[in-house]
């Protein structure tokens, strides 16, 4: 018997088709997103900035945060505070999302473009939904359809998408397949754009994997127990940074106002920067996501180093959190992840290769609360170097999405 809150196949069919042509614009805007970001930063920063620098591109960008947020619809896009939102993103609030993220990721604040990225796709399928007259109970696929091709651009492949999608509806039960197939179409079609079809080469499709990384063959006892180790460290890690950014953004509105809080946080986050340059390190590895930073930070040989690029990347991570931004809260924590199982590479050797791939899957799961999609994108980080690193990326997942669920209260992103 058929069941009457399904839709006929006929509809559904067409439900697929949407998605599929959602596919290709919504990877583009995801990927177009991604590129001008990137020329921003190449633009605004060089590779040594003047301290004067370091203090004042993220207060500018704090300017254009906050004018995103009071002049145009929307406040700026989904508050990172509460993870990664995937509801359906109104049209008029895409300008808003955009100048908002620019001024988060561009000017050095400490967050990631996951969130902006889901948003905007979000904003296509919500298009074509209003365009092909769909109703309401089909524009949150078609949202999400474009949400997964758009973020499909970032993670290089529909892969983890799926999976991130996957583990935060599973209370959907087996309806979830239904609701996920659109979308896992509207990823394939629209990352054609970059493997290519047929004889076209396609764009240069981005890459997300750690490069030069040596080969980890083999799987050790004492890397499995490190991982394990590292996965509860980051864990902790990750739970203080959120309790730290959740008072900051209670309190600090509450003292200050929200404007006050926002450009004294970007000051906050610029003399971070500079005093961990004073230290030794390189400022621009406390700034930004530091998903740029991550071969430099495993290439390290100096605990100090490690250290201080570890607290003042959590210090102005949980500022950023807290204070007014807009970005994504995952891959500062992968960063934070790698870092932590840096320091088994000073001290003993340990492969850079397992602290790749076993620190992103610890930082994922610690902060997104998803663990197949965190050992996933761990693996994928890792490339081919890291194929028998898995055993461990899955141990320090484990460890770090156990100690998430022992930390109360849980985050208010959990599936």
């Amino acid at each position: 018997m058929a069941d009457p809150t399904q839709p006929p196949l006929a509809a559904y069919l067409r439900l697929v088709a949407l998605a599929a042509m959602i596919g290709i614009p919504a990877a583009l805007l995801g990927a177009g997103f991604l590129g001008v970001v990137h020329e921003l930063q190449h633009w605004l920063w060089s590779d040594s900035p003047s301290w004067y620098a370091v203090l004042g591109l993220p207060l500018v960008g704090a300017l254009l945060v906050l004018a995103a947020r009071r002049l145009l619809p929307g406040d700026g896009g989904h508050p990172p505070t509460k993870g990664l939102g995937t509801e359906p993103t109104p049209l008029a609030h895409a300008p808003g999302i955009a100048l908002a993220a620019l001024g988060t990721l561009a000017f050095g604040a400490v967050l990631g473009p996951e969130a902006p990225v889901i948003a905007l796709g979000s904003v296509v399928g919500v298009a074509a939904a209003r365009l092909a007259r769909a109703d309401e109970r089909t524009l949150p696929v078609l949202s999400l359809a474009g949400s997964f091709s758009a973020i499909s651009a970032l993670f290089g492949g529909p892969l983890v998408a799926a999976m991130l999608l996957l583990e935060a509806g599973l209370g959907r039960g087996a309806a979830l397949l239904r609701i996920m197939l659109p979308g896992l179409v509207a990823a394939a079609v629209g990352y054609t754009i970059f493997v290519g079809l047929g004889d076209w080469g396609g764009l240069d499709a981005p890459g997300l994997t750690v490069p030069d990384l040596p080969d980890y063959e083999g799987t050790r006892v004492a890397d499995l127990a490190t991982a394990v180790v590292a996965g509860v460290a980051t864990a902790a890690l990750i739970a203080l940074i959120h309790r730290l950014a959740v008072a900051t953004q209670r309190d600090g509105e509450r003292r200050l106002g929200a404007p006050a809080l926002l450009l004294g946080g970007a000051l906050a986050v610029g003399a971070l920067a500079l005093l961990a340059r004073g230290l030794g390190a390189d400022s621009q590895d406390v700034l930004f996501s530091g998903q740029a930073s991550v071969p430099a930070l495993v290439a390290t040989d100096s605990t100090k180093i490690v250290l201080v690029l570890l607290g003042a990347k959590a210090l102005a991570y949980a500022v950023s959190l807290g204070c007014g931004f807009r970005g994504g809260p995952v891959f500062p924590a992968i960063f934070l992840g790698v870092g932590v199982l840096t320091l088994p590479v000073v001290w003993w050797d340990l492969s850079p290769t397992v602290a790749v791939c076993a620190g992103a899957a610890a930082g994922m799961a610690a902060q997104s609360g998803l663990l197949i999609a965190a050992v996933l994108f761990g693996s994928l980080l890792a490339g081919t170097a890291g194929l028998d690193a898995a055993p461990a990326a899955v141990l320090a997942g484990v460890a770090a999405w156990l100690t998430r669920s022992a930390l109360a209260p849980p985050h208010p992103d959990d599936p």
